[in-house]
């Protein structure tokens, strides 16, 4: 299995994810330069090279499901207006939207997630797998993949792409960028659902009165 190091390193070397990283390690026995040829074999290394220019155009798209039940507003950036008004970029940001809204992400990537979140989650599965009597000194290893798991559950790059499974939104993303010549980034989104967060608010308050009530309702 490929080292956090090595996973690092290729990345460095190739701009390419960190999935397609640690997939390219894997398919190629750990070698390094096999590895590298074989994110260009699959136009994944061309794709992240052009990941450094500055994209600064795009689209915002609005998607409503549900007959009104789920919003999203979507920021989608590339390099040229020319592109913008491309339809096979309008119709990739119209699937990220829709894949938003049936997902549910809570952010664009890891690297947008508070630390302080990342800490609470691991307290939690640290906390989860003692409870489940698990061994302590196998705890790190298991509540580590518990993290990676829920990394995939939370941010939108990272989750299986909903119109096609078999690839993440990443990579549905790299391969756009392949085939349209130009750097794609999402900036940022927003999900609304009807009736959100209400029952906790409604919980609250009433735990609020219970309260000053002495817990008579």
């Amino acid at each position: 299995m490929a080292s956090a190091a090595d996973i690092k390193a290729l990345r460095d070397r190739t701009g390419a994810g960190i999935l397609d990283c640690k997939k390219a390690l894997a398919e190629s026995g750990d070698d390094m330069e096999a590895a590298i040829d074989w994110l260009r074999a699959k136009g994944i290394a061309k794709a992240a090279k052009k990941a450094g220019r500055i994209a600064s155009e795009g689209l915002v798209d609005a998607y409503i499901h549900g007959e009104g039940r789920i919003g999203v507003m979507l920021e989608v950036n590339c390099e040229t207006d020319f592109v913008a008004m491309n339809d096979s970029f309008k119709a990739l940001v119209r699937d990220i939207a829709m894949h938003i809204a049936a997902s549910s992400p809570e952010y664009v990537s890891r690297d947008e997630i508070p630390a302080e979140a990342v800490e609470h989650e691991r307290a939690v599965q640290r906390a989860r797998v003692l409870e489940e009597g698990k061994p302590e000194k196998m705890a790190d290893k298991i509540v580590d993949g518990r993290i990676s798991k829920w990394y995939q559950d939370v941010c939108l790059l990272e989750q299986p792409f909903i119109k096609s499974d078999d690839k993440t939104v990443e990579q549905v993303i790299a391969d756009a960028i392949a085939t349209i010549g130009e750097n794609i980034k999402v900036r940022r989104f927003v999900r609304f659902e009807v009736g959100e967060g209400l029952q906790k608010k409604s919980d609250d308050f009433a735990a609020e009165v219970a309260a000053m009530t002495g817990g008579q309702a």
